[in-house]
């Protein structure tokens, strides 16, 4: 087996935390640790300097250790979760569900973090001339730069993130289910596929404005993400939080909606009711009422409408369904 791509991507250096757990012909899978959990990168080589990898992690966070390739082009693409990515000046964005991201991984080394503590997807990677040239061969009829592609898309180091293109989700949500008895050539499709939209895409219309936030503001909502899950009886207002953390409320709510993808009432509402899920099953002595106090609903009929509305049904309902009690 040819393993240009794997060896290109070894001598970058993934890390002492990065362990191939197998490797099957052109497949490697990776396991990564993290601080409180795993992750999994399922890597194809899908030519000579072409690779398509699924991520896959269970964590909250984790170190990489990454060295930048100067010679290495990435396309990822969030198909669930989030994660942080942190540039040189300190600034934080995020990807979420049907985002695109184009980099060339110079801002790969470090802290990463999943505020959902999941995070699935898949990058594309190319070693820019091995690529060209494999791909030239494959498709011919493709007119591929990948250095234009790479400067064009990720000028001055930036990287591009283009958010909710329906026509790109609709090839990496085929690549999600890719045929297993085709699956190489599949992903070779879809790779010139993807090429081919993204050179024909207008940059400067497509180009998602993505929001920075200073790490001190991020790291603060992180704080308040902690205080207001750690102590789920309690009902902190945006006011007291404000206060407590010395931040404005606008500026509260907007960072923490950019952190973990939910306004931040909406957030502690779903996040207390999938908590009376589990409540409801391994708790089987306490009755609705009892556990609703415990999340701080002090009214069980407005629990039970909480509940309904995050869970789709009564709490008494998801009792009976999961526990066989009739």
């Amino acid at each position: 087996m040819s393993r240009d791509i794997f060896e290109a991507l070894d001598s970058a250096g993934f890390g002492g935390n990065v362990h191939e757990i197998a490797e099957d012909g052109e497949c490697r899978v990776l396991r990564i640790d993290g601080e409180d959990g795993e992750g999994f990168m399922t890597m194809y080589r899908v030519f000579d300097g072409v690779y398509l990898m699924y991520n896959d992690f269970h964590m909250r966070s984790c170190v990489s250790e990454y060295q930048n390739a100067d010679t290495i082009l990435c396309i990822d693409h969030c198909r669930e979760g989030r994660i942080e990515h942190e540039n040189s000046l300190g600034e934080r964005y995020y990807m979420e569900a049907g985002d695109l991201r184009i980099d060339k991984r110079v801002h790969h080394e470090g802290r990463v973090e999943l505020p959902l503590s999941h995070y699935h997807g898949i990058t594309i990677g190319f070693v820019r001339e091995a690529a060209e040239e494999s791909l030239k061969r494959g498709f011919p009829w493709l007119s591929v730069d990948i250095g234009a592609l790479a400067e064009g898309f990720c000028s001055g180091g930036r990287e591009f993130v283009l958010r909710g293109n329906e026509a790109v989700n609709r090839i990496f949500s085929q690549l999600y289910s890719a045929p297993k008895s085709v699956r190489l050539d599949y992903f070779r499709v879809k790779t010139a596929e993807l090429l081919l939209m993204l050179g024909a895409l207008d940059i400067s219309v497509t180009a998602e404005q993505r929001q920075y936030f200073p790490a001190r503001q991020t790291d603060k909502v992180k704080q308040i993400h902690e205080l207001i899950t750690g102590s789920l009886c309690r009902s902190y207002t945006v006011d007291e939080l404000s206060a407590k953390f010395d931040m404005p409320p606008a500026t509260l709510r907007k960072v923490f909606r950019a952190v973990y993808g939910a306004p931040i009432y909406r957030y502690i509402k779903s996040y207390k009711m999938k908590a009376a899920a589990s409540m409801l099953i391994s708790e089987e002595d306490l009755t609705v009422a009892e556990i609703a106090q415990q999340l701080g609903y002090d009214n069980a009929s407005k629990f039970s409408a909480a509940f309904r509305d995050i869970m789709g049904v009564s709490p008494q309902a998801h009792r009976r369904d999961n526990n066989g009690k009739g």
